[in-house]
């Protein structure tokens, strides 16, 4: 049947995880297989295959949304292109200076800087200049650019960055840069910071330029070895898309002509959180999540069923100033490596088995006890059921490994050193979520504890009860839940123009005129994408501050009026940024003059999404003896082991009441019930755990 199906693909650091929605009945289907670190696309196919073997017509795919780390590892691992940078001349300093901003402790005496991604031997500096109006005060020196083009080729350079003074006042010089690039270097690729991060402030929009530069080829070449996979195995469609960390999608179109690189990478704890904003719970006023994979733990807070958003950052502590979601990331995965530390005290991480070869218990050659192991020395997993069965784990193996390289070095037994692993992890997540809360303003006894990931069910509880927190929601495939948010989202475009200047003497036809620029920019975009202007929904903001303020705050201006800007939209905008001030800092200055630095828009295109199918109400009642697998004896404190009872969660009917402790297993994920914890089964089939009045 053509175009029946819906796929979700998450890539992460150990597996790989597909959903597959059939959109005639709404039923799901879940794969995960291993992620293959040195091409994900071979994992990425091998998911699909086993769909493949299941009888699913690969052709009936109508939509394939993918989610990756592909970017952010090449950053973190610094395997990205060969870059070389044009900059003005006399301004080559500026990615040595940058902002002078020191990530971590600013008291570091031996604080050094991430290495430069265009070292100065391939740094060119070009004649030309353009004022802060946007008018040319020197024209652009084009024999320069040929020369620096035509070196930087014969330097081995793969990938250029252009980034001049104020181009996002007026990027003819960046324009017409690239284009002689091309004369000279035609299989360059090329980044102008004006397509890139056309917005004020020279060191993050140089960053940005750089990272994309840097990132470009890797994503580029790794999409269209996908691509040509895809079709070679049956996928034709051409709906294929890619997350973005402002937590939409873009067409794969839009994914290789490489100025949107930088969008892509936290792509994938994006599409977590974006599928927990889409989750359907009730009686909490948001949710906290907790996306514990193999190879870290991913937090966001989701409010008012949207996630938080950011436009300024760091990633791998190199400042990327573009939408996206608001995450912290921790190296507390599944994967993590154990270890004593000079001192003789136990650690865990940042180090990761990762995919290969992963904890010593897969018997794929490793050596390091990791979280995982230490997981199942406590008992919380089922070395028979790993995987649904399909891949059996070592236990023996992993107990040995902890014993050898943990327990006997710290004079415990094995068991006690496997807790003790547990409530490392479980504490320094804790501490993450608590921090990020204060950081956020958020009251904790509010939310709800939203854990997915192969892992997050399994720590989920010892977490909520560190930080007090009284519920917990587990969706009904945590293991697989961030392919499942491929599914919930829309194609988002988001772009931004500088032009500062005072409000209270803006003209509103000329305001109006930059964002129907910026419109039709975007809609010329869409159509080269392949998608409809038609049927996309703009929306626009404001980035503004009082006169005088180094930073400022983006305002939406979504509901203030009607029809083009007047003067009156102007005075609601000035009204909603005060309100937004007071909001956020607990003060505004109304008697203040305010300045506006930017505009914003982002383009909305939608597309179908996964609708959450919520069964018949039933009475409260008991497991059936046939959700019984059986008990086992698990350590939920040190030297302490507790009969358990465990359930097949696919035989745990709506409405089904029991407490813990106990152990739900499942094909993709396990969640854990410590005791005082009382489980309910909802319509949605998610696990709702609260904790008992003591």
């Amino acid at each position: 049947m053509s175009g029946r199906y819906r796929l979700g693909v998450d890539v992460g650091g150990t597996h790989t995880d597909l959903v597959l929605l059939d959109a005639a009945t709404g039923v799901l289907a879940v794969e995960k297989v291993s992620t293959t670190p040195k091409n994900p696309a071979l994992g990425v196919m091998n998911g699909i295959e086993k769909f493949a073997a299941r009888g699913i017509d690969l052709a009936a795919i109508e939509f394939f949304s993918h989610g990756t780390t592909i970017t952010t590892n090449a950053l973190l691992e610094m395997r990205g292109a060969k870059v070389g940078l044009l900059i003005n001349r006399g301004f080559r300093a500026i990615q040595e200076t940058q902002g002078q901003a020191r990530d971590g402790n600013v008291f570091d005496y031996f604080f050094q800087k991430p290495e430069p991604i265009a070292p100065q031997d391939l740094t060119r500096e070009i004649g030309g200049r353009i004022d802060y109006t946007g008018a040319e005060l020197e024209p652009l020196d084009e024999d320069a650019v040929r020369k620096a083009a035509a070196e930087l080729k014969a330097a081995g350079v793969s990938s250029i960055a252009v980034c001049y003074l104020f181009s996002f006042m007026n990027p003819a010089h960046e324009r017409r840069t690239g284009a002689l690039i091309s004369e000279v270097f035609p299989k360059a690729h090329v980044s102008l910071s004006s397509e890139v991060l056309s917005r004020v402030r020279e060191w993050p929009r140089m960053s940005a330029t750089l990272l994309n530069a840097y990132l470009a080829p890797v994503l580029v070449t790794y999409i269209a070895d996908l691509e040509k996979r895809l079709t070679g195995a049956g996928v034709v469609t051409q709906q294929r898309f890619l997350m973005q960390s402002n937590g939409g999608v873009m067409p794969f179109a839009a994914a290789i002509t490489g100025h949107k690189t930088v969008q892509s990478l936290l792509s994938g704890p994006a599409a977590g959180a974006q599928a927990s904003a889409y989750l359907p719970h009730e009686g909490m006023r948001g949710l906290v999540t907790l996306d514990m994979g193999g190879t870290s733990c991913d937090i966001a807070f989701i409010e008012g069923a949207a996630p938080l958003e950011v436009t300024e950052g760091t990633v791998a502590r190199r400042q990327l100033d573009v939408p996206a979601l608001d995450l912290t990331t921790i190296s507390a995965g599944g994967g993590s490596i154990v270890w004593i530390d000079r001192a003789g005290f136990l650690s865990v991480g940042p180090q990761s088995a990762g995919a290969d070869p992963g904890p010593v218990c897969y018997g794929r050659g490793g050596k390091n006890p990791t979280v995982t192991d230490a997981d199942i020395v406590c008992g919380f997993l089922n070395p028979d059921y790993f995987l649904g069965g399909t891949q059996k784990l070592d236990a023996e193996a992993a107990y040995i490994a902890l014993g050898e390289k943990i327990a006997g070095p710290l004079n415990m037994t094995v068991p006690e050193a496997a807790a003790g692993v547990r409530r490392i992890v479980d504490m320094r997540m804790a501490d993450e979520v608590r921090v990020f809360a204060a950081r956020r303003g958020v009251d904790l006894s509010e939310f709800a504890l939203l854990p997915f990931g192969g892992a997050g069910a399994v720590h989920a509880g010892a977490v909520a009860e560190e930080l007090g927190m009284r519920r917990i929601i587990v969706p009904a495939r945590p293991g697989a839940f961030s392919a499942l948010g491929l599914l919930c989202t829309d194609v988002l475009h988001d772009y931004i123009r500088s032009e500062l200047g005072a409000l209270d003497r803006l003209d509103p036809a000329h305001a109006e005129e930059i964002f129907r620029d910026i419109e039709a920019k975007a809609a010329g975009e869409l159509v080269e994408e392949g998608l409809n202007p038609g049927t996309a929904a703009f929306e626009r903001d404001l980035d503004m501050r009082y006169a005088g303020q180094g930073y400022e705050l983006r305002v939406p201006l979504g509901g203030l009026w009607q029809g083009a800007l007047d003067a009156k939209a102007l005075a609601a905008v000035r009204r909603r940024f005060d309100e937004v001030h007071e909001k956020i800092h607990g003060h505004a200055a109304k008697e203040k003059a305010v300045e506006v630095v930017s505009y914003r828009l982002r383009v909305r295109v939608a597309v179908p999404k996964y609708l959450p199918q919520a069964a018949a109400a039933r009475k409260p009642s008991s497991p059936t003896l046939g959700a019984l697998k059986g008990t086992r004896r698990v350590f939920f404190e040190p030297g302490k082991a507790v009969k358990t009872t465990v359930y097949d969660r696919d035989k745990l009917a709506v409405g089904t009441v029991f407490t813990g402790p106990a152990i739900i297993e499942q094909f993709d994920a396990t969640a854990v019930v410590p005791h005082g914890w009382r489980v309910m089964v909802d319509r949605y089939g998610n696990l709702i755990l609260e904790r008992e009045e003591s």
